[in-house]
C-alpha cells in the first residue's frame, strides 16, 4: 500500500484528546486516523460493520420477530 504524508491543523484539545484516545487503545495516532477513513469508506459504501454482517441471515425469512418477541416476553411472564 502506497503511503502520503498528511498535515493537519486541529484545535489542541482535539488532538490531545485523539492522542489520549490512541495511546489507551494501543494504537498509533496514524492508524486511528486510517480506521476512521476506513469506516468513513465502508458507511458511504451502505456495508455493514462485520458484527452486523456476522448476524445477517440468522433469522428466516417469513418470521415476524415482533409477533415472536411479543410470545416470549408473554411466556416469560407468565
Amino acid at each position: 500500500m502506497e503511503t502520503s504524508k498528511l498535515t493537519v491543523r486541529l484545535p489542541t484539545k482535539d488532538l490531545q484528546f485523539a492522542k489520549a484516545y490512541a495511546k489507551n487503545h494501543g494504537i498509533s495516532l496514524t492508524e486511528l486516523i486510517d480506521r476512521y477513513f476506513e469506516h468513513l469508506q465502508q458507511s458511504t459504501q451502505g456495508q455493514l460493520h462485520p458484527e452486523v454482517q456476522k448476524i445477517t441471515g440468522l433469522i428466516p425469512q417469513g418470521v415476524d420477530i415482533r409477533d415472536e418477541y411479543l410470545e416470549y416476553i408473554q411466556g416469560k411472564h407468565s
